[in-house]
């Protein structure tokens, strides 16, 4: 598993020697050659796609735990007769309308469990089970081995924007990594010690510790709630306008990833106003900030947005909700075919749903990416079911979705 760690200040002063690859997946095209960028978001947790892309348009919707919040006026972002938008997604919105998005639903990875260190071993290594060697290698790195390239050149380099190389980049290809640089906030055994002795030398600097964490002589968990404050949270755009800046350089990478926590959302879900909500936002503000760091290959990018699986229909009583199947995956980027839902969809009637709780997933995560590699990155489709994709040459293929 190679890695290069990157440092901060090397890498946002522009030095692309770092990056110096003298691979790029130039394709030959009608328009001659061209120069793709594939970057895949990984959302850790579990979105719920029945809250991001509600199904306003399915008759039992209105019976769903959903309807309260989104049937709201101004609560959605209209996309077809049958789907929304959550209004805390107005870029994705904005590049939907531009035909630059395209909204797979009832999509899920071949897992079936509701465990989320399995869903995402699946989901990261492109197997039908964790049977297959789900904790080996990842199947973007199986793709970047796969790219051509000259019988001289080094293989390709692929981009991590994480501490670590990810299981979806784990492998035989070279991965650099990068990290933003933050000050972690001390724990609640740390500031109260801290503030022990600050009472016992100067009560004034203890005052201002107290004001500081937001203490007031209770925890800071307990201040702040179920959610962490948001300056604990993961700087989704920080980590996004990183990964732009990487990608478009001339001799940058063009195969990358990124993950995303926080979409475990058990208690207080909150899909319009409230946890969820925000992690919508933040995600949202993310898409944007590649949209604008990648505007000058726009056109030659695909940005993949896949989770390790859904949420239940029905809330739990802590008013969130559990652990599903079925859910949302999102395509965006210039050289998507957009505008569009692509969805089989299967209903929310009870009947419908997976194992009477979920939304039942009617297309296969596997045969997205798959019509990406093959349509984007020029892959040729028997590799992709035999060997980066291993055990699914019976899936039918998807067209279209690029180019």
């Amino acid at each position: 598993m190679p890695s290069n760690a990157i440092g901060r200040r090397a890498a946002l002063g522009g030095l692309s020697a770092l990056f110096a690859w003298s691979f790029a997946p130039r394709l030959s095209s009608a328009a001659g050659a061209r120069d793709p960028r594939l970057l895949v978001l990984v959302l850790r947790g579990g979105l719920d796609g029945l809250a991001a892309v509600p199904a306003l348009g399915d008759p039992d919707f209105d019976a769903s735990r959903l309807a309260p919040e989104l049937r709201a006026a101004g609560a959605t972002l209209p996309l077809d007769a049958t789907f929304a938008l959550n209004r805390n997604l107005p870029a994705l919105h904005a590049m939907y309308t531009a035909r630059e998005a395209l909204l797979v639903h009832a999509v899920a990875s071949p897992y079936r469990s509701r465990s989320h260190f399995d869903g995402q071993a699946v989901l990261e290594a492109g197997v039908p089970d964790l049977v297959h060697g789900g904790r080996s290698t990842g199947w973007l790195s199986r793709a970047l081995s796969a790219l051509p390239r000259g019988e001289r050149l080094p293989p390709p380099r692929g981009l991590a924007i994480s501490s670590t190389v990810p299981l979806i980049l784990q492998g035989q290809a070279p991965i650099e990594t990068w990290q933003r640089q933050a000050f972690r906030y001390a724990d609640d055994d740390t500031i109260a010690r801290l503030l022990d002795l600050y009472e016992a030398r100067d009560p004034t600097l203890a005052e201002a510790l107290r004001r500081g964490a937001g203490l007031d002589g209770v925890g800071m968990r307990e201040v702040e709630g179920d959610e962490p404050p948001a300056a604990m949270r993961s700087d989704f755009a920080a980590d996004a306008r990183a990964a732009a800046r990487f990608m478009a350089l001339p001799d940058g990478p063009r195969i990358g990833a990124i993950s995303y926590g926080g979409w475990d959302t058990h208690a207080n879900q909150g899909s319009v106003d409230g946890q969820l909500a925000r992690n919508l936002a933040a995600l949202d503000a993310a898409l944007a900030a590649l949209r604008e760091g990648l505007a000058p290959v726009w056109r030659e990018t695909v940005v993949a947005v896949i989770t390790e699986f859904g949420r239940t229909v029905r809330m739990n009583g802590s008013r969130g909700t559990d652990h599903g199947v079925g859910t949302v995956a999102l395509l965006i980027g210039g050289a998507v075919r957009g505008g569009r839902v692509l969805a089989d969809w299967p209903g929310l009637a009870p009947a419908r749903l997976f194992e009477g709780r979920d939304l039942a997933p009617t297309t296969d995560i596997r045969q997205v990416m798959q019509a990406v590699l093959a349509e984007h990155l020029g892959l040729d489709p028997r590799r992709l079911s035999n060997e980066i994709f291993p055990a699914s040459a019976n899936l039918p293929r998807l067209r279209g979705l690029v180019g």
